[in-house]
């Protein structure tokens, strides 16, 4: 059994989603997922539950939530090879005694670091950690549970480190000399992310090792457009170099030669 929370908040059994019914049980459930093995307080489920209005009785309430999650994740158990985790309380809180790798949020965080570690000397293994990361995404990660802060939160993280890691992927591919591969998708993201200066800069030096030096300086001079007039800003210091690098077609923006090595 594994959990998701990349996307709807659910398990997956035998290769199949199941959604967990009921907003509160799902954001129980998710809770206790960000928390994989560690001790949830009681008082932080109180709030994210109910928040500022929590009811009369709200311990039994609490006690209630977590005998009905027992049941489902037990039943669910019952179906696949896996037996459930465990949902064990203790005097403060409770535990889901469950392995992080059993949880989608820690595996995509798990290859994004592994491919940091490899795009200093194997490139194309990084580039495939980066492509299975990502895969795993189903959708706004914990979309379901929006009204838990602790879940806002976390999405609001979650969607820095999805961006992040799509730049990664950008630069793999412009350091493993496929520029042309990224220039339609870096120009989509451009439009969605208009003030990730990264964006700008990867798709400008995209176009420029395309042999497309007009287009990248056009691409610079309409995100400066955007900065003025929007947010009444400068570019940066280094996407105002990058341009007067282009701009002198300066030897340093040609690729170098990077080696290709697929160990991990």
């Amino acid at each position: 059994m594994r959990f998701t929370v990349l996307g709807s908040v659910g398990a997956v059994v035998n290769d199949q989603f199941t959604a967990i019914a009921g907003t509160q049980q799902r954001i129980l459930l998710a809770t206790l997922l960000l928390r994989a093995g560690r001790l949830v307080q009681s008082e932080q489920l109180y709030t994210e539950l109910w928040g500022d209005n929590p009811p009369d009785g709200v311990s039994n309430a609490l006690q209630a939530h977590v005998s009905r999650l027992r049941r489902t994740l037990r039943r669910l158990g019952d179906e696949g090879p896996q037996p459930a985790p465990s949902l064990n309380i203790h005097a403060s809180g409770y535990i889901l005694d469950l392995c992080p790798d059993r949880v989608d949020i820690n595996v995509f965080r798990d290859r994004i670091a592994r491919a940091r570690v490899a795009m200093v000397d194997a490139p194309l293994r990084a580039r495939s950690l980066l492509d299975s990361a990502l895969s795993l995404w189903q959708g706004d990660p914990l979309h379901d549970v929006s009204s838990s802060p602790m879940c806002r939160s976390v999405s609001l993280e979650l969607d820095e480190e999805y961006l992040a890691a799509l730049e990664c992927k950008y630069e793999l591919g412009l350091r493993c000399n496929e520029p042309h591969s990224v220039i339609s998708e870096l120009r989509r993201m451009s439009v969605t992310h208009p003030w990730r200066e990264r964006l700008t800069e990867l798709l400008m030096l995209a176009l420029y090792r395309c042999g497309r030096q007009a287009d990248a300086m056009e691409a610079y001079n309409a995100a400066r457009a955007r900065l003025v007039d929007e947010l009444g800003i400068e570019p940066s210091p280094q996407l105002k170099r990058l341009f007067r690098d282009i701009l002198n077609q300066e030897p340093s923006l040609n690729p170098s030669p990077q080696p290709i090595n697929l160990a991990s």
